[in-house]
């Protein structure tokens, strides 16, 4: 039984080989080490992806909001087993940093943080196409953030508002990007400075709840989906 997998795990890896669309195709496996963590992530939306499965009984039809959330977690799941695949040499990770490299030069990318600048830098976006927020980009936003704030200090940081404000500007009208991508973790800042960026910039978001730890992979698909 075991032989007879792992034919037929030679003959998928032959195929897809051949119809894969990136640089020499798939690679023979070689040693490496099972990342434990991404596989149950897998093996958890593959179980959230059976619920349609369920909720679409007799006929398994779905609409179209449904067919993109169906969708969207099987892309997920795609992302995390090239994941591994990675790992085990089967892709190289060198295309993924050419495609991610390619993907982000279509954006300017607004982060709240400047070590989330660094981890988008290590992913493979320029440097010079991130701007760095460190504050809101409207005084009210500062005061919703903190009520007590002295009047004395929303001078100084109305004027950083200014500058964060003019270098995006600059930047937009420089590079002509296709949009402005606000890159947040999942909390009250992040939140408040993607709504004021959507406001006046019509910027999109990408949410995560490590920016650290998002990986290669993660971040090339949430780019070929903005």
């Amino acid at each position: 039984m075991e032989q007879l997998r792992l034919k037929q795990a030679q003959t998928l890896l032959k195929e897809a080989g051949k119809n894969i669309n990136t640089g020499d195709g798939l690679k023979k496996p070689r040693e490496g080490q099972i990342n434990s963590r991404v596989h149950g992530e897998i093996m958890n939306l593959l179980l959230e992806s059976e619920e349609f499965i369920y909720s679409s009984r007799p006929d398994h039809h779905l609409l179209e909001d449904e067919a993109q959330l169906f969708c969207g977690k099987l892309l997920e799941i795609r992302e995390k087993i090239d994941s591994l695949l990675v790992d085990f040499g089967v892709m190289e990770v060198e295309n993924l940093e050419d495609e991610v490299s390619k993907l982000s030069s279509q954006f300017i990318f607004l982060t709240p943080k400047a070590n989330f600048k660094k981890s988008l830098v290590h992913l493979g976006v320029d440097p010079q196409r991130i701007v760095v927020a460190g504050v809101p980009l409207q005084i009210e936003d500062m005061q919703i953030l903190n009520p007590k704030i002295p009047e004395k200090a929303l001078k100084s940081i109305n004027i950083k508002i200014e500058h964060v404000k003019n270098d995006l500007e600059r930047k937009i009208q420089l590079f002509n990007p296709k949009n402005v991508l606000v890159v947040i973790e999942k909390d009250k800042a992040g939140e408040i400075l993607a709504k004021r960026a959507e406001k006046l910039f019509n910027a999109s978001k990408i949410e995560k709840e490590s920016i650290k730890n998002m990986e290669i992979h993660d971040f090339s698909m949430l780019l070929k989906n903005c």
